[in-house]
């Protein structure tokens, strides 16, 4: 399978576009297929959907939408082709506060998306889409990795639970180790 393919957009339709990679043409469907300009060079994050008799990429901007999607997806009754309009008219924030908030009302102005399929997203869902790494969203926690390391170490469990409030959270675990261990030299 695919996880993204890089090329150029050759063609743009109404619900798909076609990628040229080195001659070949691949046929994607995206979510909103003209926010693409002809002749420009993009990298899709690819979702491939073989069925029986069907093999379907589809390919989305930024891996955060394709975490969405394949969330989505996972939903009893909610299929690729009902999911793409969804990330297509909606944001991931506004999406994801209308699931923890349980606003049946905002899911349902997608289009297929009735009372039964709004109620499972929000019952499949709930408390799900956190784990998305946008600027809003929750970071990586990395408090469990970073303790196991100071452990490993040598310092002292009391020791790491003081340092470990005071590092910075939005930082990768390598830059969180590194500023915990200054913060044990004090």
């Amino acid at each position: 399978m695919y996880g993204y393919i890089r090329g150029t957009v050759v063609e743009i339709d109404s619900n798909y576009v076609i990628l040229d990679n080195n001659g070949i043409g691949y046929l994607i469907y995206v979510p909103n297929p003209y926010s693409y300009k002809l002749n420009n060079e993009y990298t899709i994050f690819i979702y491939t959907c073989v069925r029986e008799e069907e093999y379907t990429l589809y390919g989305f901007k930024d891996r955060e939408q394709k975490e969405l999607f394949l969330k989505l997806i996972n939903v009893k009754g909610l299929g690729p082709k009902m999911a793409l309009p969804i990330i297509a008219t909606g944001t991931i924030d506004a999406i994801s506060d209308a699931i923890e908030n349980e606003d049946l009302n905002y899911l349902k102005k997608f289009p297929k998306i009735g009372d039964k399929v709004a109620k499972q997203m929000i019952l499949d869902l709930k408390g799900k889409l956190n784990s998305i790494n946008t600027g809003i969203f929750a970071k990586e926690d990395y408090s469990a990795e970073l303790t196991e390391v100071l452990l490993g170490l040598g310092y002292k469990q009391a020791d790491v639970k003081r340092v470990i409030g005071k590092v910075n959270s939005n930082n990768s675990l390598e830059e969180q180790v590194k500023e915990a261990l200054k913060l044990m030299l004090r």
